[in-house]
Parts: C-alpha cells; structure tokens; sequence
C-alpha cells in the first residue's frame, strides 16, 4: 500500500507526459536560443546578399579558391616580368615601385583568405596561408637579386613593416625563428611595456592610426583603455589585465596571457599559448587559438563615442557570431575541442562604457 500510496504521489507532482517545472524551463530556453541563432542566421544571410555588389563574398570552397589560384598565378607572373625588366637597364628605375605593387598584390591575398576564412575548412586556411608565404619568399629572392643595395620589405608609408603581413609570417613560422619575430616585433613597435598595477590609456588619431601597430607587453595587474582605430596589435606577456579596445583595421596576435580579460574587435586574431582568459570579440574571420587551455569567448561588448562609427569603416560593423566559431590548430578531431568554450549567459558582461576615460590620464 504504501507503494502505491507513493506511485500516487509522485503521478499527482508530475502527471504522465508533463515535464517537471525546471525541465520545462531549460526546454523553453533552448527553443529559445535556436531561434535567436536561426534569425541571426537569416540576418547574416541577407547582409551578406545586400552588400555583395560592393565586396563579394565567396560563400563556396570552390569560388574562393578560384578566384585565390588566379590571384597567385597573376603575382607569380609580376615577379617574372620584375625579372625581365632587370634585364634592360633603362627600366631599372621602375622595378622598385613594380615589386612594391607585387607586395600590395600579397597584401591584398592576407586579406582575402582573412575575410573569407569563416567558411573556409581549416585545410584549405593552412594552404593558402602556405602558398602566400611561398609567393612572399619568391618576392624577398627576387628584390634580393634586383634591388641588391637596400633589402626589400613589406612596409607602409612610414617605411614600418605592414603590421598585417608580419603577423601572417610570425604565424607561419615555427620554433625558435618565429619567437624572434615576435619579439622583434614587441620590441619596435610603440606600446605600453613592463607595468604593473596600472591604468594605461591611448586615443588613437587618424594621423596615428596611418602609422601601423601597437604592442602591450609584460604587464601585470593591469587595465588598458585603447580608444579610437589602430592598424594592428601586439599582445605579448600579460597576466591578470584587463584590455579594451576599439576596432583594429588588420590583424590581433596574442601570445602568453594568463588570467586576463580581453575586449577585441579586428578583422583576424591569432591567439598562442593563452590560459584562463576571456576574450570578447567582433571579428571578421574565425578566432585561431594555438597551444591554449581554459580560454573562453563571448561577444564584443565595448562602447564609447563614436565606435560604432569607427566598427563600420573598418568593415566590422556587421555581427559575424565569429567569435563562437573559433579554430584550434592542436585540436583536429571532429569533436569540440575541450581548450575553449562560450561564457555561459549568467556570466557575461554588460556593455563596458569607458567614454568617461579621459586622455589626461594616459600613460605617456
């Protein structure tokens, strides 16, 4: 009886074919989101339709490595008409300005595997990045050859190393050559180096952003307010800070953070060797994390005067939900890779307004 009594019981709380309250809750909620990730879906969708007139998209495998074969083979075919006007010596003054327009062509190749990466299998990313690295070594020999008497580089205006290509040869390099780059690249680069305990601010200018990248290196215990646009970003050696940023026209490498939250919006960012970190991002292509554990990932949450502004003239304005599809170079199997995740909701962040920073307070 007294079975029954219970049987009684337990059917009166839950009745055959209802779910129990918190079930019903979890079950709503996920209903819930697969809605909101179907209508963002659509909302990308249509963007992506509406601005194709303007920057097409290539939304196949296929297309992309096409239009990517043909942009190659057009950069191999300067290089060797560079080598065929060495031969007439009238035209040795144009070869400069002729391998400097092969370098664009480079450039512009970095920029097309970065925009389009977010669809792209990780095979075909890694390709492609192999064969631009390829077709830099072929430029590099050739201004060897041609140009014997300054050694050629990829730069900018200010005669700096493009931030965008340097981050893209640091990737593809590996050991100890490419900890030099880094290094290399941390060390010449203006920044904010070896602090702790303190609050460091930068309002980046037109003029300014024209002048290529910035570094934040060996801080510690430290916040950092980066306002206005930058060209690129180096992040070397950072434990417990907290960094937010406004949009960067190229590319983010992060390397050895520990405990740190990191508020980022560029078109690509690489991230190695980083531990129990935050990140929220906005970001054109998919995230690349290398060699790191305990990372997680949520959306871009910055505001301050102007920056939605600023999102879309660096062709961030669109929300891409990229940084929920991140890449882990040591993690190949089908499976989730257990090195990252999303913040669960009822950890996120609100917006983070740092309007009311004030540039007198910067770090000189």
């Amino acid at each position: 009886m007294e079975g029954e009594d219970g049987s009684e019981s337990q059917q009166s709380r839950h009745p055959a074919g209802t779910l129990d309250p918190a079930t019903q809750k979890r079950h709503a909620a996920m209903i819930d989101r697969l809605a909101n990730l179907h209508q963002s879906r659509l909302q990308q969708s249509a963007a992506r339709s509406a601005s194709s007139a303007a920057s097409p998209a290539f939304e196949s495998v296929a297309a992309f490595l096409t239009r990517f074969d043909e942009s190659g083979r057009a950069v191999e075919a300067e290089i060797k008409r560079c080598r065929d006007l060495s031969v007439d010596p009238a035209s040795a003054p144009s070869l400069k300005p002729e391998l400097e327009k092969v370098a664009a062509s480079i450039a512009d190749l970095d920029r097309l595997v970065a925009e389009n990466s977010y669809f792209l299998p990780t095979y075909e990313v890694r390709s492609s990045l192999k064969a631009i690295s390829v077709l830099k070594e072929a430029l590099d020999a050739a201004n060897s050859e041609l140009l014997p008497r300054k050694k050629f580089s990829f730069r900018n205006k200010t005669s700096k190393k493009d931030p965008i290509c340097l981050v893209k040869e640091i990737e593809e390099e590996k050991g100890p050559s490419s900890d030099k780059r880094v290094l290399a690249a941390v060390r010449d680069s203006p920044g904010f180096r070896n602090k702790e305990g303190s609050i460091l601010i930068k309002h980046f200018r037109v003029s300014e952003e024209e002048e290529g990248d910035f570094t934040l290196s060996d801080l510690n215990c430290c916040e950092i307010y980066l306002k206005g646009r930058l060209r690129a970003l180096f992040i070397h050696r950072l434990t417990n800070c907290r960094v937010y940023a406004g949009p960067v026209l190229g590319s983010i490498l992060i390397e050895e953070v520990n405990d740190c939250l990191l508020m980022l919006a560029s078109h690509q960012i690489r991230i190695h060797h980083a531990t129990a970190t935050d990140f929220y991002l906005q970001v054109r292509s998919r995230p690349i994390i290398e060699d790191c554990s305990a990372v997680r990932f949520a959306p871009y949450r910055l505001f301050y005067e102007g920056i939605d502004t600023e999102l879309r003239d660096c062709g961030l304005g669109e929300e891409t939900r990229n940084w929920a599809n991140v890449d882990d170079f040591k993690w190949l199997r089908a499976v989730q890779s257990p090195n990252w995740s999303l913040i669960p909701d009822e950890e996120l962040l609100g917006t983070v307004n740092v309007s009311d920073v004030k540039e007198q307070c910067e770090d000189k």
